[in-house]
């Protein structure tokens, strides 16, 4: 059962260590652990406020805008230089997240940005930090240049505007040349979005490879007479190959089904190894398609193929003349 917000929590007491920068506090309190028994704990927490950060990119150009600075903690642990690579960020100061990133992002790297997309949020160090990152990402072009960012002198801030290949940037994660983990968020982020594929790239709709299974009778009609049976898989075969030639990669639950039922020791259609493996199977097999296409006589196994896809949101198709020719 959900906890309440506090349920397991009480007696919270706060001793504050630090004020000089941020807020570094005592916070001791009793937690009730599974058992009911009551435990005093104490944790030290430290509250910056809340901050934001953005990708800016450009789709024409497969490029990143990133910033580099000296960050005191890093060089305390293990970075010799200091410098760090990352997207730009800053803290809210009194403002909504995206009012903050687009100041932050003229300041830091000279890009005036009109419309910024938020894409998620995030605790980055809840063991010891309160902070909520809030993650954006944004196109950006040489028009929207209006100034050299670098940050602001008052602030003491020193930050280096790089321009990367989006690839380059990637690959800098693998190498370890880029370590901040907002950083490595916001790229994976673009890379598993599609953020870089121009219009181009972009398959039009109607035209992208499908994976098909076919859905048509198997011993339905037969009377489980292996000729019949055998006429039914030849006829699912020879649209399978039409569906081929149209560009497209078929598949009959048949094809996985019956050698895996051969293999594990069936001693006839209907026994108890082929009922476990051949219907289940081809619900699986739904799951790696994109769409199924329903052909021959009645069948009851083959309808209940086109009912799971629709339930899965698969493109079901009644006629194979619907499917489009890519060939």
């Amino acid at each position: 059962m959900m906890e309440t917000r506090h349920a397991r929590i009480r007696n919270v007491t706060e001793e504050v260590l630090s004020d000089n920068w941020y807020v570094l506090k005592k916070v001791t309190f009793e937690y009730r652990k599974d058992n009911g028994v009551w435990e005093k704990q104490t944790r030290e927490v430290y509250d910056r406020g809340n901050g934001a950060t953005i990708l800016l990119y450009n789709r024409e150009n497969q490029t990143v805008v990133l910033t580099r600075q000296f960050r005191m903690p890093t060089y305390k642990n293990q970075n010799p230089t200091g410098m760090l690579i990352e997207t730009c960020a800053g803290l809210l100061d009194r403002e909504t997240p995206e009012a903050t990133i687009i100041r932050e992002t003229e300041e830091e790297t000279g890009y005036k940005l009109k419309k910024v997309q938020k894409v998620g949020e995030a605790y980055m160090s809840p063991g010891s930090v309160t902070e909520i990152v809030h993650f954006y990402v944004a196109e950006y072009d040489a028009t929207m240049a209006s100034g050299r960012g670098g940050g602001l002198d008052e602030e003491q801030e020193n930050i280096e505007v790089l321009e990367l290949p989006f690839r380059q940037a990637l690959d800098m994660i693998r190498t370890g040349e880029i370590r901040d983990g907002k950083t490595i968020l916001l790229l994976q982020y673009a890379d598993l979005h599609g953020l870089f594929e121009r219009e181009a790239d972009i398959t039009p709709p109607g035209q992208k490879p499908l994976h098909i299974l076919v859905a048509g009778p198997y011993r339905s009609g037969t009377g489980d007479d292996p000729k019949r049976i055998e006429q039914n898989v030849r006829f699912m075969n020879e649209v399978a190959l039409q569906i081929y030639e149209a560009g497209h990669m078929p598949v009959l639950g048949e094809w996985y089904a019956l050698p895996l039922i051969a293999t594990a020791g069936s001693t006839g259609i209907g026994d108890g190894t082929f009922n476990c493996i051949f219907h289940p199977s081809a619900v699986r097999l739904i799951n790696h398609c994109d769409a199924v296409l329903r052909v021959g006589g009645p069948s009851t196994g083959a309808d209940e193929m086109v009912k799971i896809g629709k339930e899965k949101g698969k493109q079901i198709f009644g006629r194979l003349e619907d499917i489009p020719k890519l060939h």
